[in-house]
């Protein structure tokens, strides 16, 4: 989980005269059934070739890289045919529905405490999601459950009124796209090559309304920590000023006005030295939700717990996968609703999300009572991380088939 309101600020910054169609016509691609499972990727550049990039200084942040896959329908129609171009800006009516209503109008806004729950609105907006593809020490390409990827967006886009592509094209538009962009995969332990499928209602629209034409579209950017803080202990700040989502809205959807509307409580929080927010219920504003970009899991002894998904919270793919792995560890699991009173008897915290991976909390404060939790020695989290790691970049055998590799 990443935070998507960039996206839109790109969108923006990237808005000219001319139609979106006849502008991707000028773009040096070419056509390919998404669905093929006949994968050509049109680059120059040879097999063992790196992009010109100081891999040892890579962060989390976007650095272009060679093509991005495109593909398009109108709203009764279902995706077809989808395109390689070179990783350029596009173009978009001023009208178009993600511009007018992805950000404008959320089904769960950022509520404050005078602001009845009650209180929402529905709109067509963008949903997109991240995933990631690792280079092994062996030379092979691995993606880590993308199939999940794909299944989550059509789950989005019917809550969002869009049509969504398969599994099949939404797989192999990943593959495509990774294939064209290989000399950006950062060598093993270096990084990944982070993978942003998006889907937004494209087509111009002024009343609230499904738009008439949608865009898929699939770009990649090499990465590495997602956190300033690097692998270091993250610090959380629990504000009780804002929800991230409430009943009844779309917070387990990857939306992309998920994002936006936290970023104040985000910037309130660095502000005071903290590494992000962790956000509680909007109902009795005592239960932990997850915070801005990612899951949370909160370990005491044997026993690992997570908020129970209830329509608020997200379906990480990541805390999916942790659960799983920590089972297969002996553990005991719980998806439960947590009291942030339980912070208090917790042995340690973490964090996952694609971005993030699994990332230790240090502290939370709540109140202005710092809690502060093991981040040194023996940690569930660093064994749990090691066996997801190990899974993606082909370390550990996969026996789950959640690893897809790709040629």
């Amino acid at each position: 989980m990443v935070q998507g309101s960039s996206y839109i600020c790109s969108l923006v910054q990237s808005l000219r005269s001319a139609s979106f169609p006849s502008k991707l016509a000028n773009y040096r691609g070419y056509t390919s059934r998404a669905a093929s499972n006949s994968l050509r990727h049109p680059s120059t550049y040879s097999d063992d070739e790196y992009a010109d990039v100081d891999w040892d200084k890579l962060g989390f942040g976007l650095t272009p890289t060679d093509y991005m896959y495109v593909m398009r329908c109108s709203k009764d129609d279902n995706f077809k045919e989808g395109r390689l171009s070179r990783y350029a800006n596009i173009e978009i009516s001023p009208s178009a529905g993600v511009l007018n209503y992805g950000q404008a109008s959320t089904p769960f806004p950022l509520i404050s405490p005078n602001i009845s729950l009650q209180q929402k609105t529905e709109k067509r907006g963008g949903i997109y999601e991240g995933t990631k593809a690792n280079r092994t020490e062996d030379g092979r390409i691995l993606l880590f459950r993308p199939d999940q990827n794909a299944t989550r967006m059509m789950h989005g886009a019917e809550r969002m009124c869009m049509p969504s592509p398969s599994i099949q094209q939404f797989v192999d538009a990943v593959k495509e796209t990774v294939i064209a962009n290989k000399r950006w995969i950062p060598p093993p332990g270096k990084g990944s090559l982070y993978v942003r499928p998006l889907l937004a209602g494209t087509g111009p629209i002024l009343g609230l309304a499904p738009a008439p034409e949608y865009t898929f579209l699939v770009y990649a950017s090499p990465v590495r920590n997602y956190f300033k803080e690097g692998t270091a202990p993250l610090n959380l700040h629990i504000d009780e000023e804002f929800v991230r989502a409430s009943p009844g809205g779309a917070g387990g959807v990857k939306t992309i006005t998920n994002y936006a509307p936290v970023l104040k409580a985000i910037a309130r929080a660095k502000d005071r030295g903290f590494s992000d927010v962790l956000y509680l219920d909007a109902v009795n504003r005592k239960y932990l939700e997850e915070v801005s970009s990612c899951n949370i899991f909160i370990v005491k002894g044997n026993r690992i717990s997570t908020p129970a998904i209830s329509g608020t919270i997200l379906q990480g793919i990541t805390r999916k996968s942790i659960l799983e792995i920590a089972r297969d560890h002996g553990y005991q699991v719980e998806e439960r609703a947590i009291p942030v009173d339980d912070l208090g008897d917790a042995d340690e915290v973490f964090c996952t999300g694609t971005a993030v991976g699994v990332a230790p909390v240090g502290s939370i404060t709540h109140r202005k009572r710092r809690i502060e939790f093991k981040t040194e020695g023996s940690l569930v989290c660093k064994e749990l991380y090691s066996t997801l790691v190990g899974l993606q970049t082909g370390r550990i055998e996969d026996k789950k088939g959640w690893t897809v590799e790709i040629h």
